[in-house]
């Protein structure tokens, strides 16, 4: 048996990257929406808009890099 240690430490790499990437993502959509109550609690309405859509945006990259994810698993 013979184990490619370059793709096993590619994989490693990548799954890695990706994770971390998808974790700080979700985290800022998360800190956008805390950003979202402060704001409105302050009254700015263009800051609460700024910081949903912000929120909302990380929110959505983060379901397509999961459906890319799966998409890649499946086919």
């Amino acid at each position: 048996m013979n184990i490619d240690w370059a793709a096993l430490g590619s994989v490693f790499g990548v799954s890695l990257v990706a994770t971390v990437a998808l974790v700080g993502l979700f985290t800022l959509g998360i800190v956008g929406l805390a950003k979202q109550e402060s704001a409105s609690a302050r009254g700015t309405t263009g800051s609460v808009a700024l910081a949903r859509t912000g929120a909302y945006a990380c929110f959505a990259l983060c379901v397509a890099a999961v459906t890319y994810g799966i998409y890649l698993i499946v086919a």
